[in-house]
């Protein structure tokens, strides 16, 4: 862990790209920075246009640069969509020292071992999570460094993505200025800043709602067993919005998020406590409108019609998918913790009381925790993977070789950056 030192972590999603800045202090993340922008750009966790998703990314660092007051030069990013992967492998070898103690080196060695995994030339490794470690037919052990022993093994979860997606995202940041030190799986970096030890121990499912994917993570024995990415999120509840009110896309927006923020304050003022009897409670009839200033000139709907009969056959068919999932993964019976819904779909209301009904599951709304500084910027489930990226990029501050590159001034590929691209192209000709 790398106390002390400044670190920036860019979620780049369908809806928003949020960027943070923050010092991690003993463990405890330190925020100085926050910024959320509208994204261009992206689709479902992929770029689609790499002009907008340059400026977005840019406008979003830029902000959080000046709240920070620091120049990011090296950021942590996320990785998500369907192209999104997942495989458990093994690994073996021998211990190499001759008294047999194992070392860091060893570690690494049967790590590797586990990586040679036949894969696909189009796709790339992203994480390679050890579950936990075998030697000489003892398991369940979690840290073997030191211990003695002539044979290691170790169980591990891949996680892959697509190489072209991945390169696409490196030459957006490169435009922006900066490099790319690691890309996580946002659904990992999620969990790392929302979920409990006793948690990841007993067993539990992460459930990050984007807006336009839902990234799963399901954790046994404090380690992450299961990742997959649903191609739905939130997004497809503010188009029901739209097509069972006959309102224009924005204006479902608005509506959904306007609900969705009075479900935020009651959450926060429960302290996610439950309700009497479990179940949140029931909408009333109408709800007031005329604050919002749609052009449709709405001014009040049926709460009914709003939440029982758009929203919730939505979240529904999402829960109902993630059931499908869980399912899939073979870990279902092995998660009494519940589920933890988080990212900024996870406060769509009426959501915990249909994820709780469909998956017979306990639930609750999971938030970045332990931190300080500008901590009510972040305190928000959407704010989740943005943060779980300035942990990952703790841990694993460990630059990749393929990140020493040139970089290129910000400004999104102007005039100035061709300039520069000559002078580098004239360089490398003197170069043998």
């Amino acid at each position: 862990m790398s106390d002390g030192k400044i670190l920036v972590g860019i979620d780049v999603g369908t809806y928003k790209v949020v960027t943070v800045i923050a010092k991690i202090i003993e463990n405890v993340v330190n925020v100085l920075g926050v910024s959320e922008v509208k994204s261009q750009g992206i689709r479902k966790g992929q770029v689609v246009d790499i002009v907008e998703a340059v400026q977005s990314i840019n406008a979003s660092l830029e902000a959080a640069e000046r709240m920070a007051g620091y120049s990011a030069s090296r950021v942590f990013v996320s990785l998500g969509g369907s192209q999104i992967e997942c495989q458990n492998s093994r690994g073996v070898v021998a211990v190499s020292t001759p008294q047999g103690e194992i070392s860091a080196n060893d570690l690494q060695r049967v790590i590797d071992a586990a990586k040679a995994i036949s894969i696909p030339s189009t796709r790339e490794i992203v994480h390679v999570l050890p579950r936990n470690y075998v030697v000489d037919g003892q398991e369940g052990i979690k840290d073997p460094v030191g211990m003695s022993g002539t044979r290691l093994e170790v169980d591990t979860h891949i996680i892959t993505a697509n190489s072209v997606s991945i390169r696409n995202l490196e030459k957006a940041f490169s435009e922006v200025g900066v490099d790319v030190d690691n890309f996580a799986f946002s659904g990992y970096a999620s969990s790392l800043a929302v979920l409990s030890d006793t948690e990841k121990e007993l067993g539990v499912v992460l459930v990050d709602i984007g807006a336009g994917t839902t990234d799963i993570c399901v954790y046994t024995e404090g380690s992450v067993s299961y990742s997959s990415v649903l191609a739905i999120g939130a997004r497809h509840v503010t188009n029901d919005l739209a097509i069972g009110l006959r309102i224009s896309l924005e204006s479902a927006e608005k509506i959904k998020l306007f609900l969705s923020q009075n479900q935020a304050r009651k959450l926060i003022k429960m302290e996610d406590e439950e309700d009497e009897g479990g179940k949140e409670p029931r909408p009333t009839d109408e709800v007031d409108l005329t604050s919002l200033n749609l052009p449709e000139e709405i001014r009040k709907v049926s709460q009914k019609t709003l939440v029982e009969g758009i929203i919730r056959p939505r979240l529904n068919e999402i829960c109902t998918m993630i059931g499908l999932e869980i399912k899939k993964s073979g870990y279902g019976g092995q998660t009494p913790a519940g589920i933890v819904l988080t990212g900024g779909g996870s406060l769509t209301v009426g959501v915990r009381e249909v994820a709780r009904r469909s998956l017979a599951m306990p639930v609750r709304i999971g938030m970045p925790t332990n931190m300080k500084g500008i901590v009510d910027e972040v305190q928000h489930p959407g704010f989740s993977t943005a943060t779980g990226l300035i942990l990952y990029g703790a841990a694993n501050s460990a630059v990749k070789p393929s990140s020493f590159r040139f970089s290129l001034p910000r400004g999104g590929g102007g005039g100035s950056s061709k300039i520069f691209k000559k002078a580098l192209n004239l360089i490398k000709t003197f170069i043998p």
